[in-house]
């Protein structure tokens, strides 16, 4: 972390004796009311709009309405959270780029723009340019700010401020005392932002073009999820129009975490971007069966895509006969021989199926109206459409390249071994197609009859969404975010790329989390099955989260799940709280729940999915409340019951890691259960106990 000098710090209060002007903290505390009234302002001038004499009819209307309300919202001044948290004292009027102000100018920099009656700027959004060296300055290159100064809350209310003169030499470097208290502030509730504290790392990041896609490697507590929803955030700024018309999508890895981050961008006044996960996107068919991991293993494998390819393409068919059209009293007639060379044209474009098959009639409509003009005939456009609608053409196109039904397709290759075995021969073994068939021994899964009866898995339906895609063109968006991406199969990532294939991508994980059999083993290869092999790799190494002593002891697991990985190195100047307790019974854990719920902020207990009935049952006999994952905590009830198989994404404050050998044990296969413990050990911010009963597990004894 890099940090300039801090020259001074101020906490003390404006008296009735003291005059503002002679208080500095008066002064901001001063502005900051003023820049409220100006928000407050703003707002109303929205709330007061008239549109009746703008919009022609009812639906610009209900459009014009909706657009209002949502700046309104945008517009809330939520009381609890500072509008601004920092100044920048320029020495010079900053250049073309940055037009805003003159020599000497402050700018307050905060979450969103706020300006006077008159127009004039009294807060600076974060993103904009002149902002940028709020998080890049430095003493070695203050980027011609003289002074930085950052500001303390309690609630909503300035209550400290720090000045850093970055263009004095007399001054040392030293770390922000406000800076390291934001970051290490206990939290209670969802996820928050992080603009106050984005470091310059972070921030080349956030700030990188909309162009390229950028993927992020970051260990516990190094940002990443931050960091990506602070770049959905600066590109909205950067790229409104653009976004507004392709559009933007944030992708987790299940709904606890999505609930977990949903106000992180709503706070930065973004409220257009939409969130899910995965099997949102693919939500072709109901999923109402499992996969054992061998099957979910090879189904989300990419040579799939070959199979599906072959098996949508195979019902493409050699014309048999002539094709004759009768129009009124004339008949006009195409080999067979050209007809087949117009559907192998199209093959040879490499076009999508269903788009072929609709360009088929008018082709053929074509060659027939280059007969009728050679005859003398002047056809136009409305007879070249009436051919391509005859009952004879029709029938022609659905014989050589009849329609497709892509959950259809996929339910036979899964039930029909043998038409599975003709579109996998030399992609797939013999063994792979066996494990993958719902009528194999030891499947567990009876082939069905129909669509609708079938028990589809979540890698079925993302085999669907492939075939679908063979078909007819997925919908491409302008910025797509995927988090926690670790854990997707090659398939998955296909199935995301379809999403982005005109827009870029902000990809995050830690390759040390992977939890899924089918794990990203590197991210060029992820990425290249993304589509975007292009992409810069970007690493963050630098943990703001995990206190030192948690992040060393995780760490010792990392040769044995993620060789060669650079572990995170804390740059927190609180260690944290870290204890291993043995334990007898589930009483003994209760207990280190209840000290831990003496200090302020959230607290999770963390437990092998196995063992939550029991701990719950335990928390309810001791009369402690506790809440599921997701569910936000309260002043009142501040710990939630996690089963490791969520915990991935989340933090608390202070956490309970019960039973570490139970959680490796729930997983199929030792390496994937080292990663669970490695997940469950990362989450904590200010403290962690792990109480075991059994013998800790081997790297960590």
């Amino acid at each position: 972390m890099s940090t300039s000098s801090t020259s001074s710090t101020s906490s003390t209060p404006s008296t009735p004796s003291t005059p503002v002007d002679d208080d500095p903290l008066a002064r901001e505390r001063a502005h900051l009311s003023s820049s409220r009234g100006a928000l407050r302002a703003m707002r109303e001038d929205v709330q007061a709009l008239d549109i009746k004499d703008v919009t022609a009819n009812w639906v610009n209307a209900q459009i014009l309405e909706r657009q209002i309300e949502e700046r309104i919202k945008a517009l809330a001044d939520l009381s609890h959270t500072p509008l601004f948290f920092g100044r920048l004292d320029y020495l010079h009027a900053p250049g073309a780029d940055q037009a805003e102000g003159a020599e000497g100018e402050q700018f307050y920099i905060g979450r969103r723009h706020v300006h006077d009656g008159a127009g004039d700027p009294m807060v600076i959004d974060w993103r904009a340019p002149v902002s940028q060296p709020f998080y890049r300055a430095s003493k070695k290159d203050p980027m011609d700010v003289g002074l930085r100064r950052r500001f303390g809350y309690t609630g909503g209310d300035l209550t400290a401020y720090e000045d850093e003169h970055l263009s004095d030499p007399a001054e040392t470097a030293r770390t922000s005392k406000l800076l390291q208290r934001e970051i290490e502030r206990p939290r209670v509730g969802p996820m928050r932002d992080i603009v106050a504290t984005i470091q310059p790392e972070q921030d080349e990041i956030v700030r990188s073009g909309l162009g390229g896609t950028v993927c992020v490697q970051g260990g516990p507590g190094t940002g990443k999820t931050a960091v990506g929803l602070h770049r959905v955030a600066y590109l909205l700024y950067a790229h409104r129009e653009r976004l507004a018309r392709t559009g933007t999508l944030v992708i987790g890895p299940n709904r606890s975490f999505l609930q977990y981050i949903e106000q992180v961008l709503p706070a930065l006044g973004e409220l257009a971007v939409r969130q899910g996960t995965v099997d949102d996107l693919v939500a072709h068919v109901e999923v109402r069966g499992t996969d054992d991991a061998a099957a979910a293993v090879v189904k989300g494998d990419a040579r799939m895509a070959q199979v599906l390819r072959r098996a949508v393409y195979s019902h493409v068919g050699k014309p048999g006969e002539p094709l004759v059209v009768v129009r009124g009293s004339r008949r006009w007639r195409l080999p067979a021989y050209e007809l087949e060379e117009m559907v192998q044209e199209l093959l040879d474009r490499d076009i999508r199926y269903g788009a072929a098959r609709e360009a088929l009639p008018q082709r053929i409509a074509h060659a027939i109206l280059v007969q009728m003009e050679r005859s003398g005939e002047a056809p136009d456009d409305r007879v070249q459409d009436a051919v391509a609608r005859n009952s004879a053409v029709k029938a022609a196109v659905k014989e050589v390249w009849p329609a497709v039904d892509p959950a259809k397709l996929v339910l036979r290759l899964l039930t029909d071994a043998e038409f599975l075995a003709e579109h996998a021969k030399g992609v797939l073994s013999e063994d792979e197609q066996k494990t993958i068939l719902w009528a194999a021994p030891g499947s567990g899964r009876r082939p069905a009859r129909t669509v609708k009866a079938a028990r589809w898995s979540a890698a079925d339906a993302v085999l669907i969404d492939e075939a679908t895609d063979l078909v007819e063109r997925t919908h491409s968006l302008g910025h797509v975010v995927l988090d926690e991406a670790q854990d997707l199969s090659p398939m998955q990532y296909r199935a995301v790329g379809r999403r982005c294939t005109t827009g870029s991508a902000t990809v995050l994980g830690d390759l040390a989390q992977g939890t899924t059999p089918w794990a990203t083993r590197s991210w060029q290869e992820a990425l290249g099955h993304l589509g975007k092999a292009d992409a810069v790799i970007e690493e963050l190494t630098a943990g703001f989260r995990v206190p030192t002593d948690v992040i060393t002891y995780a760490s010792r697991l990392l040769p044995h799940i993620a060789p060669g990985l650079t572990p995170v190195a804390s740059v927190r100047e609180n260690p944290g709280f870290f204890d291993l307790r043995p334990v007898v019974g589930d009483a003994e854990v209760v207990a280190a729940c209840e000290e831990l719920l003496r200090n302020e902020g959230s607290t999770g207990l963390i437990a092998a999915d196995a063992r939550i009935p029991a701990l719950a049952e335990a928390l309810t006999a001791s009369g402690i409340g506790h809440l599921s994952p997701g569910e936000e905590t309260t002043a009142e009830t501040r710990l939630t019951l996690v089963p490791a198989s969520l915990a991935k994404g989340l933090e608390y404050d202070y956490v309970v890691l019960d039973e570490p050998q139970a959680v490796v044990d729930g997983e199929p296969d030792e390496r994937t259960g080292l990663r669970r413990l490695y997940v469950a050990l990362t989450r904590a911010v200010s403290g962690l106990i792990v109480t075991h009963a059994a013998p800790l597990p081997p790297p960590l004894a």
